[in-house]
């Protein structure tokens, strides 16, 4: 039986788009969706109502949002299997439990009562930088949201680091029938390095070497996607910045985050943490273990 698509709702305008935009991701990979509402009203208003028959009303908010979200999914994708829960646990912490068995996690980019100016909410920091399977942050233009570029950005680092965030993205341009655009960022050393000076033929020992490791970090996922048309991009300048620009006009975006064997806390690189924040279109954040 296939894992579901786990989505994080709380009735806010973020999270409504991240159940349209998981509808049509669970259609693409032929998946279920769980829609997730976490909430501690239980433990603020009592688990025994005061009057017989009556719910406490955090208790009746929370059945409200994940039925509005339910019937939101069925609507858009009336082939999809759409199942519901509310957990009476802090947000972090049901998304974090409930992505041991999902497909990936899916949420807005703010939740309800965040501050509008926020470029990202709490719970999707927290999210991204701690959960042990995919997690795509819902955020970016009209366009982008609805896949009108039909293009995924995947940004290839250092092998082994980079392997779960390039298999993902093959799947996900598979899915979409998008062209793949896998960069990978170089940067020219300070003056008098001896890394940074030029060969024979015009092209920098550096470039050479960052083109090298993009193909090497491919070549598997090639042989198994052999149908992905895939564009192949050293860049010079640095990663946060050249992934910020390619994914200005890309469906998806995807990175790699490290989960290091008994580390509890954030890890969230610099590069994970800028395109959370700023990406104009969609992000994947993909643990890879070391």
């Amino acid at each position: 039986m296939e894992l579901p698509l786990v989505v994080g709702v709380d009735g806010s305008d973020p999270s409504l788009a991240a159940v349209d935009w998981a509808v049509d991701e669970a259609a693409r990979h032929g998946l279920p969706l769980r829609l997730v509402h976490a909430s501690l009203w239980e433990r603020y208003e009592g688990r025994v109502p005061s009057f017989a028959g009556e719910r406490p009303p955090g208790e009746v908010l929370a059945q409200h949002i994940v039925a509005s979200a339910a019937e939101r999914a069925r609507q858009r994708g009336p082939g999809t299997e759409v199942s519901v829960d509310v957990l009476p646990d802090d947000p972090v912490s049901a998304l974090l439990a409930a992505g041991h068995e999902a497909w990936a996690l899916v949420m807005g980019s703010r939740g309800r009562g965040e501050l509008a100016g926020l470029l990202l909410g709490s719970v999707g920091l927290g999210v991204s930088a701690r959960a042990m399977c995919p997690v795509v942050v819902v955020r970016g233009g009209e366009r982008n949201l609805r896949g009108a570029f039909g293009r995924v950005v995947v940004g290839v680092g250092d092998l082994p680091h980079s392997l779960g965030a390039v298999r993902f993205a093959f799947r996900e341009a598979e899915a979409r029938g998008a062209i793949l655009h896998a960069v990978r960022a170089w940067r020219t050393p300070a003056p008098g390095h001896a890394a940074g000076r030029p060969t024979d033929d015009g092209t920098s020992a550096h470039e050479e070497r960052a083109s090298a490791g993009l193909a090497e970090a491919l070549t598997q996922a090639v042989q198994e996607h052999p149908d992905v048309d895939v564009r192949r991009t050293p860049v010079e300048g640095p990663a946060h910045k050249v992934l910020l620009e390619a994914a200005a006009d890309a469906d998806l975006v995807v990175v790699g985050a490290l989960r290091r064997h008994g580390h509890s806390g954030l890890q969230l690189g610099r590069v994970a943490h800028t395109l959370l924040h700023h990406a104009e279109c969609p992000v994947a954040v993909v643990p890879q273990r070391v």
